[in-house]
């Protein structure tokens, strides 16, 4: 299996992940919620740019 194609899905895996934690802390609310809700939201925007290039690059590099 290509590399690259497991780093791909690892980085959407992690998107994932950390989507999950943001809407698991934003439904419980309470103090949670306040404290990383915004940290949290930087994380998956960051990771998701990250995913993003690499699909990029995956696919420039496939054709």
């Amino acid at each position: 299996m290509d590399p690259l194609f497991i780093l791909v899905v690892i980085a959407c895996l992690a998107v994932v992940v950390i989507l999950m934690f943001g809407l698991g802390g934003f439904a419980g609310g309470g103090k949670f919620n306040r404290e990383n809700s915004n940290k949290l939201m930087r994380w998956r925007i960051g990771a998701q740019f990250i995913a993003v290039l690499l699909i990029l690059v995956y696919v420039y590099f496939r054709n």
